[in-house]
Protein backbone atom coordinates (compact mmCIF):
# COMPACT_ATOMS: atom_id res chain seq x y z
CA UNK A 1 0.00 0.00 0.00
CA UNK A 2 1.45 3.03 -1.09
CA UNK A 3 1.48 6.29 1.23
CA UNK A 4 0.50 9.72 0.30
CA UNK A 5 1.01 12.83 2.06
CA UNK A 6 -1.70 15.29 2.75
CA UNK A 7 -1.11 18.87 2.82
CA UNK A 8 -3.09 22.00 3.32
CA UNK A 9 -3.51 25.15 1.33
CA UNK A 10 0.04 26.50 2.25
CA UNK A 11 1.60 23.14 1.07
CA UNK A 12 2.74 22.31 4.25
CA UNK A 13 2.49 19.05 5.52
CA UNK A 14 -1.11 17.50 8.13
CA UNK A 15 -0.99 13.87 7.18
CA UNK A 16 -1.03 10.88 5.26
CA UNK A 17 -2.96 9.02 3.71
CA UNK A 18 -2.68 5.00 2.07
CA UNK A 19 -3.56 4.52 -1.24
CA UNK A 20 -3.93 1.18 -2.64
CA UNK A 21 -1.83 -0.19 -5.39
CA UNK A 22 -3.63 -1.18 -7.70
CA UNK A 23 -5.10 2.27 -8.55
CA UNK A 24 -1.75 4.26 -7.79
CA UNK A 25 0.66 1.98 -8.71
CA UNK A 26 0.44 0.58 -12.01
CA UNK A 27 2.66 -0.37 -14.48
CA UNK A 28 2.40 2.69 -17.57
CA UNK A 29 1.76 1.53 -20.61
CA UNK A 30 2.22 4.49 -23.31
CA UNK A 31 0.22 2.74 -26.09
CA UNK A 32 -2.61 2.33 -23.91
CA UNK A 33 -2.79 5.77 -22.60
CA UNK A 34 -3.00 6.91 -26.20
CA UNK A 35 -5.87 5.20 -27.44
CA UNK A 36 -7.97 6.42 -24.95
CA UNK A 37 -6.50 9.93 -25.54
CA UNK A 38 -7.89 9.00 -29.28
CA UNK A 39 -10.95 7.73 -28.25
CA UNK A 40 -11.96 10.72 -26.73
CA UNK A 41 -10.73 13.04 -28.99
CA UNK A 42 -12.90 10.88 -31.65
CA UNK A 43 -15.92 11.22 -29.29
CA UNK A 44 -15.23 15.30 -29.16
CA UNK A 45 -15.14 15.36 -33.59
CA UNK A 46 -18.18 17.85 -33.60
CA UNK A 47 -18.58 15.96 -37.36
CA UNK A 48 -20.87 18.51 -38.32
CA UNK A 49 -19.57 18.96 -41.95
CA UNK A 50 -22.31 19.19 -44.86
CA UNK A 51 -22.65 19.18 -48.51
CA UNK A 52 -25.57 19.36 -50.80
CA UNK A 53 -25.69 16.22 -53.05
CA UNK A 54 -27.27 16.54 -56.53
CA UNK A 55 -30.55 15.82 -55.04
CA UNK A 56 -30.25 18.74 -52.85
CA UNK A 57 -29.34 21.81 -55.08
CA UNK A 58 -31.47 23.82 -56.47
CA UNK A 59 -32.38 23.66 -60.18
CA UNK A 60 -33.12 20.19 -62.23
CA UNK A 61 -36.01 18.91 -63.59
CA UNK A 62 -35.49 19.83 -67.56
CA UNK A 63 -32.98 19.35 -69.49
CA UNK A 64 -30.47 22.42 -70.21
CA UNK A 65 -30.17 22.37 -74.37
CA UNK A 66 -31.51 19.18 -76.44
CA UNK A 67 -28.93 16.57 -76.85
CA UNK A 68 -27.42 17.39 -80.49
CA UNK A 69 -27.06 20.22 -82.92
CA UNK A 70 -26.02 22.50 -79.93
CA UNK A 71 -21.87 22.38 -80.70
CA UNK A 72 -21.85 21.95 -76.38
CA UNK A 73 -21.42 19.24 -74.87
CA UNK A 74 -24.02 16.80 -73.89
CA UNK A 75 -25.63 17.80 -70.32
CA UNK A 76 -28.74 16.23 -68.69
CA UNK A 77 -29.10 18.76 -65.74
CA UNK A 78 -27.86 21.73 -64.15
CA UNK A 79 -27.30 19.71 -60.45
CA UNK A 80 -24.39 17.86 -62.20
CA UNK A 81 -21.18 17.83 -60.23
CA UNK A 82 -19.25 18.90 -63.05
CA UNK A 83 -21.60 22.79 -62.95
CA UNK A 84 -20.98 25.32 -61.19
CA UNK A 85 -23.17 25.21 -58.37
CA UNK A 86 -23.61 21.62 -59.16
CA UNK A 87 -24.13 18.94 -56.28
CA UNK A 88 -21.12 17.24 -54.37
CA UNK A 89 -20.07 14.20 -55.00
CA UNK A 90 -19.63 11.83 -51.81
CA UNK A 91 -19.61 14.99 -49.84
CA UNK A 92 -19.34 14.80 -46.02
CA UNK A 93 -22.13 14.39 -44.12
CA UNK A 94 -22.97 15.26 -40.32
CA UNK A 95 -22.06 11.79 -38.44
CA UNK A 96 -20.27 11.00 -35.57
CA UNK A 97 -16.54 9.75 -35.23
CA UNK A 98 -17.38 8.08 -32.02
CA UNK A 99 -16.32 4.64 -31.51
CA UNK A 100 -16.86 1.74 -28.24
CA UNK A 101 -13.69 1.20 -25.97
CA UNK A 102 -13.70 -1.67 -23.17
CA UNK A 103 -14.75 0.16 -19.55
CA UNK A 104 -11.67 -2.11 -18.30
CA UNK A 105 -9.23 -0.69 -20.89
CA UNK A 106 -10.49 3.18 -19.90
CA UNK A 107 -10.36 2.36 -16.17
CA UNK A 108 -6.78 0.96 -16.27
CA UNK A 109 -5.61 3.85 -18.87
CA UNK A 110 -7.13 5.83 -15.59
CA UNK A 111 -5.16 3.71 -13.41
CA UNK A 112 -1.73 4.44 -15.35
CA UNK A 113 -1.93 7.96 -15.71
CA UNK A 114 -2.85 8.83 -11.93
CA UNK A 115 0.59 6.26 -11.27
CA UNK A 116 1.85 7.99 -13.46
CA UNK A 117 1.75 11.23 -12.10
CA UNK A 118 2.25 9.88 -8.48
CA UNK A 119 5.21 8.20 -9.94
CA UNK A 120 6.77 12.06 -11.03
CA UNK A 121 5.68 13.64 -7.80
CA UNK A 122 2.96 15.35 -9.56
CA UNK A 123 0.10 14.28 -7.59
CA UNK A 124 -0.60 16.47 -4.52
CA UNK A 125 -3.77 15.43 -2.10
CA UNK A 126 -4.98 18.56 -0.02
CA UNK A 127 -6.88 18.27 2.93
CA UNK A 128 -8.89 21.80 1.94
CA UNK A 129 -8.85 24.61 -0.07
CA UNK A 130 -8.76 27.30 2.40
CA UNK A 131 -11.18 29.66 0.32
CA UNK A 132 -13.44 31.58 2.31
CA UNK A 133 -14.75 33.17 -0.86
CA UNK A 134 -14.21 33.35 -4.32
CA UNK A 135 -11.19 34.74 -5.29
CA UNK A 136 -9.42 34.44 -8.25
CA UNK A 137 -6.02 35.26 -6.60
CA UNK A 138 -6.01 33.07 -3.71
CA UNK A 139 -6.79 30.45 -5.95
CA UNK A 140 -3.44 31.51 -8.36
CA UNK A 141 -1.11 31.58 -5.32
CA UNK A 142 -2.58 28.22 -4.12
CA UNK A 143 -1.72 26.13 -7.37
CA UNK A 144 1.58 28.39 -7.60
CA UNK A 145 2.67 26.40 -4.25
CA UNK A 146 1.87 22.67 -5.59
CA UNK A 147 2.89 23.37 -8.99
CA UNK A 148 6.25 25.14 -9.42
CA UNK A 149 4.49 28.25 -10.75
CA UNK A 150 3.33 26.96 -14.19
CA UNK A 151 0.01 26.94 -12.71
CA UNK A 152 -0.57 23.99 -15.79
CA UNK A 153 -2.84 22.06 -13.04
CA UNK A 154 -5.98 20.06 -13.14
CA UNK A 155 -8.05 20.22 -9.43
CA UNK A 156 -9.95 17.15 -8.33
CA UNK A 157 -12.94 17.89 -5.93
CA UNK A 158 -14.61 15.34 -4.32
CA UNK A 159 -18.70 17.41 -5.10
CA UNK A 160 -19.67 20.26 -6.14
CA UNK A 161 -18.09 23.13 -5.10
CA UNK A 162 -18.85 26.95 -6.53
CA UNK A 163 -16.13 28.44 -4.71
CA UNK A 164 -13.48 26.57 -6.01
CA UNK A 165 -14.60 26.52 -9.69
CA UNK A 166 -15.31 30.02 -10.29
CA UNK A 167 -12.44 31.20 -8.20
CA UNK A 168 -10.31 29.12 -11.21
CA UNK A 169 -11.95 29.86 -13.90
CA UNK A 170 -10.59 32.63 -15.15
CA UNK A 171 -6.85 31.15 -14.60
CA UNK A 172 -5.10 30.08 -17.64
CA UNK A 173 -3.94 26.22 -17.53
CA UNK A 174 -5.83 25.34 -14.81
CA UNK A 175 -8.92 23.20 -14.57
CA UNK A 176 -11.51 22.10 -11.71
CA UNK A 177 -13.05 18.53 -12.51
CA UNK A 178 -15.22 17.09 -10.01
CA UNK A 179 -13.79 13.13 -9.23
CA UNK A 180 -16.29 11.78 -11.73
CA UNK A 181 -15.36 13.21 -14.31
CA UNK A 182 -11.92 12.56 -14.14
CA UNK A 183 -10.12 11.54 -17.17
CA UNK A 184 -6.85 10.17 -19.45
CA UNK A 185 -6.69 13.30 -21.80
CA UNK A 186 -7.03 16.28 -18.85
CA UNK A 187 -4.48 14.19 -16.51
CA UNK A 188 -1.96 14.18 -19.08
CA UNK A 189 -2.82 17.19 -20.71
CA UNK A 190 -1.82 19.00 -17.55
CA UNK A 191 1.06 18.68 -15.27
CA UNK A 192 0.33 19.00 -12.00
CA UNK A 193 -2.83 17.15 -10.18
CA UNK A 194 -4.03 18.21 -7.21
CA UNK A 195 -6.82 15.94 -5.62
CA UNK A 196 -9.08 17.03 -2.61
CA UNK A 197 -8.39 14.55 0.30
CA UNK A 198 -12.35 13.26 0.47
CA UNK A 199 -12.16 12.90 -3.63
CA UNK A 200 -9.10 9.87 -3.23
CA UNK A 201 -11.36 7.33 -1.69
CA UNK A 202 -14.91 7.79 -4.25
CA UNK A 203 -11.39 7.39 -6.74
CA UNK A 204 -10.20 4.46 -5.43
CA UNK A 205 -13.94 2.75 -5.24
CA UNK A 206 -14.49 3.75 -9.03
CA UNK A 207 -11.25 2.27 -10.52
CA UNK A 208 -10.54 -0.54 -7.79
CA UNK A 209 -10.41 -3.81 -10.25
Amino acid sequence: MATLAVYDAQKQKVGELTVQDEVFRVPVRAELLQEVVRWQMAKRRAGTACTKRRNEVSGGGRKPWRQKGTGRARAGSNTSPVWKRGGSVFGPKPRSYAYKLPKKVRALALRMALSDKLGSDKLFVLRDFGLSEIKTKSMAQLVDRFSDGTRKAVIITSEPDQVVELSARNIPYVKVLRQEGLNVYDLLRYDYVIIHEPAVAKIEERLRP
